[in-house]
């Protein structure tokens, strides 16, 4: 078989693999999914901490369709930072957050950036001394995920920014689309 040849038939392979409705996911745009990865936290204050833990994530969200160049959607996140310690120092974080996707759609993957809200709270604790924090902030993220019939395997990071610190999670995901 000729270069020319052999280069026509991967070409048409590619284009037919990139184009097939089995990377589309449910028709309905609706999808749920939940996450586990590492989780980041670090609040200031009299009981700063700065630590890691174990983090989940639950996700519902909406997107318009995952068969264009161009992809967005919203999505809204439950997330539990887990933990993490410092020095004897303790905290208790969690958000939810409404973000907005936007994103190119390279076949069955989808990178993307995401910008949103959250409001989040806080225990922190050490020895005797304890307190309570929250508030309304804004978050962000990035990561890229892999589309097969209408199931996602998706990694990311995501941002939490905090008045008195900073919360993050490094994730991987599952998402069921439907």
């Amino acid at each position: 078989m000729s270069a020319s040849r052999s280069l026509t038939s991967s070409s048409i392979l590619v284009a037919a693999l990139l184009s097939t409705p089995a990377f589309a996911g449910g028709d309905s745009g609706y999808y749920l999914g939940a996450g586990v990865g590492e989780s980041y936290v670090d609040v200031g204050g009299f009981l700063g901490v700065d630590g890691e833990d174990t983090g989940w994530k639950l996700i519902g969200g909406y997107t318009d369709g995952t068969t264009q160049l161009l992809g967005t959607a919203v999505e809204l996140a439950y997330v539990d930072f887990g933990r993490p310690e410092d020095g004897g120092a303790k905290v208790d974080a969690s958000a939810v957050a409404v973000f907005g996707l936007g994103g190119v759609n390279l076949g069955p993957i989808f990178l993307f950036s995401k910008f949103g809200f959250s409001r989040w709270e806080a225990d922190l604790s050490a020895g005797p001394n304890s307190g309570r924090d929250d508030g309304f902030d804004w978050a962000a993220g990035g990561g890229a995920s892999l589309r097969i019939a209408s199931f996602q395997v998706r990694g990311e990071y995501e941002l939490f920014i905090a008045d008195t610190g900073d919360l993050g999670l490094l994730s991987a995901s599952l998402i069921y689309a439907f």
